[in-house]
């Protein structure tokens, strides 16, 4: 399976879109600074993911994301979370 995620820092106010093959490995690389741009923004936590067949599908979700009407999407979604 792949993913299609997004992650809130637990100190700011910044959402992060991406996709993976394993969610537990990748919000552990995201909180260890494995990713050097987020640094600023850990710790992280999950608030919202997508199961898919196939990478192009998790990246194709994960462009819509990142698009105004995916955030409008993720306001209806996790608004209890933002």
């Amino acid at each position: 399976m792949f993913y299609a995620y997004v992650l809130k820092s637990l100190n700011h106010d910044y959402l992060y879109k991406g996709h993976c093959e394993d969610l537990d490995s990748r919000l552990r690389q995201h909180n260890t600074g494995m990713t050097k741009s987020l640094v600023p923004y850990i710790p992280f936590k999950i608030i919202y993911y997508e199961a898919f067949e196939t990478v192009a599908e998790a990246v194709a979700r994960e462009k819509y994301l990142k698009t105004a009407a995916g955030r409008r999407f993720l306001k209806t979604k996790v608004k209890d979370l933002l």
